[in-house]
């Protein structure tokens, strides 16, 4: 590490954030498993929270010691792979969304391409993510593949909101928000993947996407409650 670092406000600010995102998850993943009663839905989301947590205190952790004691090849390292690896689980994250609509509306049958869709661009954008030029550890990275597999990941989660529009306000959940969260967290979510490496600040959107995916926990601690 850097001995003459000195934390800045904005980054030990942003740390604290992210701390606080990561035990909001775990808190609210264990409030899904304790009070599930063996209900499949809420187990699911609990899988679902602990997917989020998890990938992204791949990336997050590192960050938080980034803010805290500087940067170094050792961190830089960290921060990539970390990138990498909640790539994979965000992707998942969205295969678990799916199953969550199915169990949350079991009167309604998903229709059969827009699974196809879901669970093919999935499997590609992981594919994808596997491939060692992405760069994951590099400054530079890789632009072309960074846009490949991040339309393709759009299209994931418009599967996914097409099911919750289709679903409509069912029952009086109210799960049209969720299309609005998916919408806000990709609209987030895509300038910084493609812009953060030349325009830093770009990186301040990740706030409110991770708000976002809050959001969408939140919805299901409602149900829960």
């Amino acid at each position: 590490m850097k001995n003459n670092y000195k934390p800045q406000v904005p980054d030990m600010m942003e740390a604290i954030f992210d701390v606080a995102y990561l035990f909001f998850d775990l808190i609210a993943a264990i409030l899904f498993f304790v009070f599930s009663k063996g209900n499949t839905l809420f187990i699911l989301y609990g899988i679902l929270t602990l997917t989020l947590c998890g990938g992204d205190a791949f990336h997050l952790v590192p960050r938080i010691i980034r803010a805290a004691y500087g940067s170094n090849d050792k961190i830089k390292r960290q921060l990539g792979i970390g990138l990498q690896v909640s790539s994979i689980t965000m992707t998942i994250f969205y295969i678990i969304l799916m199953y969550v609509w199915k169990f949350t509306f079991p009167e309604f049958k998903i229709p059969v391409i827009i699974e196809v869709i879901i669970w093919i661009s999935a499997i590609v954008r992981i594919v994808i993510c596997m491939f060692p030029q992405n760069n994951w550890c590099t400054d530079e990275g890789n632009m072309r593949l960074s846009i490949v597999r991040n339309a393709v990941f759009a299209i994931t989660g418009i599967g996914v909101i097409i099911l919750y529009l289709i679903s409509g306000n069912t029952y009086g959940y109210h799960m049209t928000r969720m299309v609005a969260a998916i919408i806000i967290s990709f609209g987030c979510y895509l300038p910084v993947t493609l812009f953060s490496k030349t325009k830093p600040k770009v990186g301040l959107l990740m706030i409110p996407k991770t708000c976002a995916y809050m959001w969408i926990i939140a919805m299901g601690l409602q149900l829960l409650f």
